[in-house]
């Protein structure tokens, strides 16, 4: 496994849900974490953690993030791409608003932060990307938009992978069912306390990041029930 030795990690979605975990986890843990969110007052900063406003929408904001990572530590280690939103959208909808959103915001977001800090990833020697996929990314269930956007993050994921791999890079893609987080609380189909925690998705993050280049696992499927097509 790699040393922790205060390795620099930018996690978008860090105010709540998995996100939430992600940065408590991996503080506790020794890292330095760059925090984006839309609200980072939030978070209150300390000597190893940094906030910034992150806007998953606007196409210049990764750079200014990753611009300010670096001018407070000097470098980028990895990015847990955390961020995300699930309006449901049907084949049968006509307005296309929310489905052009989700893409903006679960697909281009993601890859937008991977390219600002792809420099800085390349340096280090054992850059890691983690991106937020979920099962939708592995099979259709009643959102099929939202199941597009997360079959591109698993593409997204491969793509850094088969770029990255001379430089260090590795790319991993955790792709869960349901989590215990404000996301699903609309959903009745399965009780909160089956879920999947978001501390239980943290900790799968915290493996990927310490694994070494010679043991990369390229996607994660993490189940709270039994689901026979996966």
């Amino acid at each position: 496994m790699l040393a922790v030795d205060n390795r620099i990690v930018m996690v978008s979605g860090a105010s709540r849900g998995i996100g939430r975990a992600v940065v408590e986890l991996l503080l506790a843990s020794g890292f330095r974490v760059s925090a984006g969110m839309r609200d980072p007052s939030r978070l209150a900063e300390t000597d190893r953690l940094m906030t910034h406003a992150y806007e998953a929408e606007d196409p210049d904001n990764p750079r200014t993030w990753v611009a300010a990572t670096v001018a407070r530590w000097g470098g980028v280690d990895a990015l847990v791409n955390s961020a995300g939103i699930n309006p449901k959208v049907r084949v049968s909808d006509p307005e296309e608003d929310a489905l052009d959103q989700m893409w903006r915001i679960n697909v281009k977001g993601p890859l937008r932060l991977v390219r600002a800090a792809l420099p800085h990833l390349e340096v280090c020697g054992h850059g890691r990307v983690v991106n937020l996929g979920s099962l939708a990314g592995k099979r259709v269930g009643s959102n099929v938009g939202y199941a597009m956007t997360k079959f591109a993050v698993v593409a997204l994921t491969h793509g850094i992978r088969r770029e990255g791999r001379a430089a260090g890079i590795r790319a991993t893609v955790i792709c869960p069912g349901y989590v215990a987080t404000d996301m699903t609380l609309a959903d009745d189909e399965i009780p909160r306390h089956d879920m999947s925690s978001p501390e239980d998705l943290a900790q799968l993050v915290q493996t990927a990041l310490l694994l070494p280049n010679n043991a990369a696992v390229s996607e994660l499927l993490v189940h709270c029930q039994f689901e026979p097509t996966l």
